[in-house]
C-alpha cells in the first residue's frame, strides 16, 4: 500500500479582512482541497492573524511550524501556502526559511503561484530570489554610503568614535584639551626634525607622554602606526574626508568584507575647529611621500657615512649627515665630515652649528666606547643571559583578543540590522522613519568596524614591533660578544648597518672638549648591561665615565 504524503498548511493575513480576494477561511479551504486533490494528509495547520509579516520573529505560528519541522514531529514532506507573499514578504526571509525546511527534507508549494520547490522550476525560483535578496542588500548599502558622503559634504562627523585629539558633543567634534598636545607634538616633530614615524612615537613614549585610555583604545603607549594615522588624517586641519577606508567585499566570497585604505579620496571643509594648519598638514604629506621613496645617495661606492643620522646637532637637535671634501691638491686625499645642513631649528631660531667633524675621528671614538663596554668582565655574562629570553606580549595579546570579540559582536549587530532592513514592510505607515533609523544604526556599525580594525592594526603593529626588536636585539647582542673581532674586519657599510641597529642617537657637545671628546650622551635602541645595570642611555658627563672617554679618545687618535 502506497504511503500518503504528509503536509502542513500555513496561512497569514495582515488584518482580519480578506487578502487578494480571499479571506482567511477561504485560503484554508483552498489549501485543504489542494491537499485532498494531491492525496496529501494535512498533519497540522498554522495561522498567523493580524501580523504584517515584516519579519518571521513576529509570526509565532510560523516559528512553531519551523520548530516542528526541525524536530521531525509529523514527518511532513511539504508546506502548503496560498501565495509566496503569505510565506514571507521579503526575499531574504523566504530564502532563509525555505533553506531551513529543505535541510530537513521539506519543500514548499505555493498553490496560487504554481511554485513547487521540489521541482527544477522551483530551484530556479530559489536562485532568482537569491539574486533579488543580494540586490536589495546592495541597494541598502548604496543608500547608506550616499548618506555618509552627504554628511561629509556638509562637513559633519560621520559617526563612530572621535579621532584622538577630539571628543564628541551632540555628534559634533570638539577639541579635547587633555589630548590635543600630543597631536601638535606629532606634527611639530615630524615636520621640523629629521624623525620618522617610529622616532616620533619613541619620543612620546620616552618623554612621559601617555595615551589617554578611551573607549576606542586601551593601549597607553604610542606606536608608529598611531603616528601614521594622525599624520594622514585631514580631520586635524579642519577637514572631513570621505572614503579614506572603504569596506569592500572579499573576492570569492558572498558576505565577507574587509577594510581597504584608498590613496585618493574626497576631502570637504569641516564644521569643527582645526588643531593644525593646512600648511603644516601639507608639509607632513610631502615628507610622508619623500620618506616612502627615500634612498641614500652614495657619492663614493666604497665609503659609507657610518654615523650619519645618528649624530645629533647640539644647536638645533637635527641629525648630522655625511659631507665629502674633494681631494686636496697637496696630498690628493678625499676627506669625509659630519655636518648639520639645517639653517633653522625646531624652535624657528637659526642653527649656528657650522663645524665639520672629521668622520674617522668620530667613528673611532664611538667604536672605542663600545669596545670598552663589551670588554667589561660582567658584560659577556649579562648579554648571554639576555639572548633567547622570551618577550612578554600577553597584555597586548589579551587586548587583541578583546578587539576581535568586539569586531565579531559588531559584525553580528550589522547582520541583524541588515535582516531588519530586508524585512521591513513597505506598506508600514512609518516605513520611511523606521528605515532611516535602521540606516543610521547600520552606518554607525561601519564606523565602529573601521575603528576596531584600526585598533587591531595598531595592537598587531606593537606586538610585531616588540618581537622584531627582540630578534634584532638578539642579533646585536651576538655581535657585541665578538665586537672587537667582527667590527674591525667588517666593511664600512656593514659597520654602518651595525651602528644604525644598535644606537638610536648620539648627543654632542657644542664644541670639542679639552680632552678631545665630542660625545655627551649615547642612547641605544636596546637595553645594554653597564656596571651591573641595564641602561638605554649612557651619559658621558659624569667624572668616572668622562675619564674613560678621555682614555678612549686618546686611544682613538
Amino acid at each position: 500500500m502506497k504511503r500518503r504524503t504528509k503536509c502542513y498548511i500555513y496561512t497569514r493575513v495582515s488584518t482580519a479582512i480578506q487578502v487578494d480576494g480571499y479571506s482567511l477561511d477561504a485560503q484554508k479551504d483552498k489549501l485543504r482541497k489542494y491537499a485532498e486533490y494531491e492525496d496529501m494528509i494535512v498533519a497540522a495547520e498554522y495561522s498567523d492573524e493580524g501580523f504584517s509579516g515584516k519579519n518571521i520573529q513576529g509570526r509565532l505560528e510560523f516559528q512553531r511550524m519551523l520548530n516542528d519541522i526541525q524536530e521531525g514531529k509529523d514527518g511532513v514532506s511539504y508546506v502548503l501556502v496560498f501565495k509566496l507573499s503569505r510565506f514571507g514578504r521579503n526575499a531574504a526571509d523566504v530564502l532563509n526559511s525555505l533553506q531551513l525546511m529543505q535541510d530537513f527534507g521539506v519543500n514548499l508549494i505555493c498553490v496560487e503561484d504554481g511554485i513547487d520547490s521540489s521541482k527544477d522550476s522551483g530551484k530556479l525560483m530559489i536562485s532568482i530570489l537569491s539574486a533579488v535578496a543580494e540586490i536589495e542588500r546592495e541597494n541598502i548599502r548604496t543608500q547608506t554610503m550616499a548618506g555618509r558622503e552627504q554628511k561629509a559634504r556638509e562637513g559633519k562627523w560621520n559617526g563612530g568614535f572621535a579621532p584622538y585629539g577630539y571628543r564628541l558633543e551632540n555628534g559634533n567634534l570638539v577639541i579635547a584639551e587633555d589630548e590635543v598636545e600630543v597631536i601638535r607634538i606629532i606634527y611639530d616633530r615630524y615636520i621640523h626634525t629629521n624623525e620618522g614615524l617610529s622616532a616620533v612615537a619613541n619620543y612620546l613614549n620616552n618623554h612621559g607622554y601617555t595615551k589617554k585610555l578611551r573607549q576606542n583604545g586601551t593601549i597607553p603607549s604610542f606606536s608608529s602606526n598611531f603616528v601614521k594615522d594622525v599624520l594622514d588624517n585631514p580631520v586635524y586641519m579642519g577637514k572631513i574626508a570621505y572614503g579614506r577606508r572603504r569596506t569592500e567585499k572579499k573576492l570569492g566570497t558572498r558576505n565577507e568584507f574587509h577594510v581597504v585604505e584608498k590613496d585618493e579620496f574626497p576631502v570637504y571643509e569641516g564644521q569643527h575647529e582645526a588643531i593644525i594648519s593646512e600648511e603644516d598638514w601639507n608639509l607632513a604629506q610631502e615628507k610622508r611621500k619623500i620618506n616612502a621613496f627615500k634612498r641614500e645617495k652614495v657619492h663614493d661606492p666604497e665609503h659609507a657615512h657610518i654615523l650619519s643620522g645618528i649624530l645629533k646637532c647640539p644647536c638645533c637637535g637635527k641629525s648630522l649627515y655625511g659631507n665629502i671634501a674633494k681631494a686636496h691638491s697637496k696630498d690628493k686625499k678625499t676627506r669625509y665630515y659630519y655636518y648639520c645642513k639645517n639653517t633653522v631649528g625646531a624652535t624657528g631660531h637659526k642653527c649656528t652649528f657650522r663645524v665639520n667633524i672629521e668622520q674617522q675621528e668620530m667613528n673611532r671614538m664611538v667604536a672605542a666606547i663600545i669596545s670598552a663596554m663589551v670588554n667589561d668582565s660582567q658584560f659577556s655574562k649579562a648579554i648571554k643571559e639576555k639572548i633567547g629570553t622570551s618577550v612578554d606580549t600577553e597584555d597586548l595579546e589579551k587586548q587583541l583578543a578583546a578587539l576581535q570579540a568586539q569586531l565579531r559582536q559588531t559584525l553580528g549587530i550589522k547582520t541583524r540590522l541588515e535582516r531588519q532592513m530586508d524585512t521591513m514592510d513597505i506598506n508600514d505607515p512609518h516605513f520611511d522613519r523606521k528605515i532611516l533609523d535602521l540606516q543610521r544604526r547600520y552606518d554607525e556599525q561601519y564606523g565602529r568596524i573601521e575603528e576596531i580594525e584600526a585598533q587591531m592594526d595598531e595592537v598587531k603593529s606593537q606586538i610585531q614591533s616588540i618581537r622584531q626588536k627582540k630578534i634584532s636585539g638578539d642579533n646585536i647582542y651576538q655581535l657585541l660578544l665578538m665586537f672587537d673581532e667582527v667590527y674591525g674586519a667588517a666593511t664600512e657599510f656593514e659597520q654602518k648597518e651595525f651602528m644604525q641597529a644598535f644606537i638610536e642617537r648620539i648627543d654632542l657637545y657644542p664644541e670639542k672638549q679639552e680632552d678631545g671628546n665630542w660625545i655627551r650622551n649615547i642612547v641605544f635602541n636596546f637595553p645594554v648591561p653597564v656596571n651591573g645595570q641595564e641602561v638605554k642611555e649612557l651619559p658621558l658627563e659624569t667624572g668616572t665615565t668622562l675619564e674613560t672617554v678621555c682614555l678612549l679618545s686618546r686611544k682613538a687618535q
